[in-house]
């Protein structure tokens, strides 16, 4: 019987799974090693494993395995029995029936006792990869005999044959296709190629030369290269593949829409009215929005004063509401950003953030050094390594260059940009480089002025916004799905309207929520825009209060004139360096109040924002609160603004109520 597979969940599991070698006995016979192959589904990956039925099957004339100690297996066939494919062979039979001299592939580490380890001991023959390294599957010409294929892995190294003398490998590409994107290779039919949501290499610029199918599929494949471009530019290549071909051009029904976005990011369910909880949130009250003001940016005399002589931050919750009412003067953002970020602990003092340095710098340049040292042939057999360097060469050359600390050629910023990124592939390479990350990068550099405080800061950002980056878009996942609930408890009518025109999934948020506004704002505004949320204040999650306030803001002219798919995604898309960010920042936080004053909020909303209340409602439960419990939320907040430089008008039901406000003095 074939070992145990190694832990998880087996979605996929199919015996008389041959391996065929070519140099068996005799030349003009195959030796055939029956096994069982199985798809597994682990905590963090999806494994293929393949391993003999039969372990006492006496192979040692066929393979030879080893294991170093880099977690890397090497499948070579035997000195002696190096032989050559007979000549009388037919042409039928494909070269990769014949086993591979050197077959070697990745191992990801594992703890705990390492099932695959385990599987290796018991099996020199087992094989096993992550479909992260999977770069091809090769099958055989139809009628050609029984079914087989070949995988091939992201260094060009081909496994051997795996012939399916029982059924065929069909079920098997079905089961693969739920976890990757498998596309035709269009040089030979027989060759699918891997192409997952992480690949993303190819410039969106290049997408235009593609007919319109052709660059829906690159959509729904690539959500995020598509959404990092100019989206205005493709609105009419996507609406088009919507619609129907015949003359009467009649749109695809919601139903066929739905299914479209939910296959371009899997596992998204917004807006259907099937989830419990909607229509109790559409006929909650929020009451009248109050108008909210702005201050004057925090000064270096109010930061110094808050600060004791060992450089420790006295208050640091007051000096939180200070920059969140006004954000930070420039001169101040060098020294605060860190903080904000997490770099730099709140309670520590000079002396002992001056020692964290030290140490992190040792530690940047260690990393540094492992890429820069890299010769061209070991960059040549490191394909990631390769790819990660070849993207972010890209980026970087199309990253905010119209800012003079980027602008020109051979800028030394642009250098810098490229070294700190290069570096971060050494700090997570599972994670490596993903188009949008430069954006994050940019404007904390031009801050720190410094590679390695620029570093740190970019991998405390990166910490928050990883998940935007991740393979299977999970953050996205969730914070659209959140959006959603806010959107239609702040105006359900404005969400039946987007659902009605095939937008409720609110996909034109994409690239708001992936690189957070980044280039929804002016350069300046953006810094304004990160340190007041980085503050992590009024609440959690208030940069989905600020989508809420922007969609809000827009929702009068978008519902006026009647907008449909195409002119929704034409019109938010062309928001951007348009949005007043200090008018936005009052009207988030105003939206912010109206909900933490709401003393029946939806227990969903609650959560999403973070706030305690006794009083919060069951989504599925239209009774009143017997308690009259108040909401537990930061009033201090608003009670501790001065006289304000910037107010905006609340445009909630009924007129604005001004909200009260005291002298701004420490606590």
């Amino acid at each position: 019987m074939a070992a145990a597979p190694p832990s998880g969940k087996v979605v996929y599991e199919q015996e008389g799974v041959f391996i065929h070698s070519s140099c068996g006995k005799n030349d003009d016979q195959d030796s055939l090693i029956a096994g069982i192959l199985r798809v597994i589904e682990k905590e963090n990956e999806v494994v293929v494993d393949w391993r003999p039925l039969d372990e006492t099957l006496d192979t040692s004339n066929i393979l030879c395995a080893g294991k170093d100690s880099s977690s890397v297996v090497e499948w070579t066939q035997t000195p002696k029995e190096k032989c050559s494919r007979g000549a009388d062979r037919p042409s039928s039979y494909e070269a990769e029936w014949d086993m591979v001299t050197t077959v070697s592939f990745k191992k990801k580490p594992h703890s705990n006792g390492d099932a695959t380890t385990h599987a290796n001991r018991e099996s020199k023959w087992s094989f096993l990869f992550s479909l992260t390294d999977l770069k091809s599957i090769k099958q055989n010409k139809k009628g050609m005999g029984w079914s087989y294929l070949v995988f091939c892995l992201k260094d060009d190294v081909k496994l051997p044959a795996l012939h399916f003398h029982h059924g065929d490998s069909k079920p098997l590409i079905k089961c693969l296709e739920k976890h990757i994107a498998l596309n035709e290779s269009p040089h030979d039919e027989r060759v699918l190629l891997v192409k997952t949501q992480k690949s993303l290499s190819q410039s969106f610029e290049n997408l235009f030369d593609e007919p319109s199918y052709g660059l829906l599929q690159k959509w729904k494949r690539d959500p995020y290269v598509v959404t990092m471009g100019k989206f205005s530019k493709v609105t009419n290549y996507i609406v088009g593949s919507l619609r129907s071909s015949d003359q009467s051009n009649q749109r695809r029904p919601p139903s066929e829409m739905a299914d479209f976005l939910n296959d371009t990011i899997p596992g998204l369910k917004i807006n259907q009215q099937e989830e419990p909880g909607f229509e109790v949130i559409t006929r909650i009250n929020l009451g009248k929005q109050p108008e909210v003001s702005r201050r004057e940016p925090v000064s270096t005399e109010e930061w110094a004063k808050n600060m004791d002589s060992e450089g420790r931050i006295l208050d640091v919750d007051y000096i939180k509401r200070l920059i969140f009412k006004g954000g930070l003067c420039h001169t101040l953002r060098k020294e605060a950003w860190k903080f904000l970020l997490g770099y730099f602990p709140w309670n520590s003092t000079k002396e002992e953030r001056a020692n964290l340095q030290k140490r992190k710098t040792d530690e940047y340049f260690r990393m540094k050094l492992q890429w820069k040292s890299v010769s061209e042939e070991q960059e040549k057999r490191n394909s990631r390594l390769r790819d990660y360097r070849s993207l972010i060469e890209k980026d970087v050359n199309r990253t905010d260059r119209t800012n003079k600390f980027y602008e020109g050629e051979d800028n030394p910023g642009l250098i810098l940009l490229h070294d700190i990124l290069m570096t971060y592939c050494m700090y997570d390479f599972d994670l490596g480089y993903v188009q949008g990350m430069s954006d994050l990068l940019s404007p904390v550099l031009y801050v720190m002025e410094n590679e390695v405080d620029a570093f740190w800061c970019f991998v405390s950002y990166m910490d928050q916004m990883h998940q935007n980056f991740e393979e299977q878009m999970q953050g996205m996942k969730t914070q659209l799905i959140q959006l959603s609930h806010l959107l239609r408890l702040l105006d359900s009518g404005f969400c039946s309207y987007l659902e009605s025109q095939d937008s409720g999934y609110l996909y034109f948020c994409f690239r708001w929520l992936l690189i957070r506004f980044k280039r929804e704002f002016s350069f300046q505004d953006i810094l304004r825009l990160w340190e007041v949320m980085w503050t992590e204040l009024p609440c959690q999650n208030f940069h989905l209060l600020l989508c809420c306030a922007i969609l809000e803001s827009e929702k009068q002219q978008i519902m006026d004139k009647h907008y449909g798919f195409n002119e929704i995604l034409k019109h938010i898309n062309e928001l951007s360096m348009k949005i007043d960010v200090e008018y936005i920042l009052c009207k988030a936080e105003a939206i912010s109040m109206q909900m933490m004053n709401c003393k029946e909020l939806p227990q969903t909303v609650s959560e999403i924002l973070g706030i305690e209340n006794s009083s919060v409602t069951p989504d599925s439960d239209t009774g009143e609160d017997e308690s009259g419990a108040e909401l537990s939320c930061p009033t201090s907040l608003y009670q501790s603004i001065s006289t304000p430089v910037t107010a905006a008008n609340g445009t909630g039901d009924g007129a604005p109520q001004a909200a009260e406000t005291q002298s701004l003095t420490p606590a």
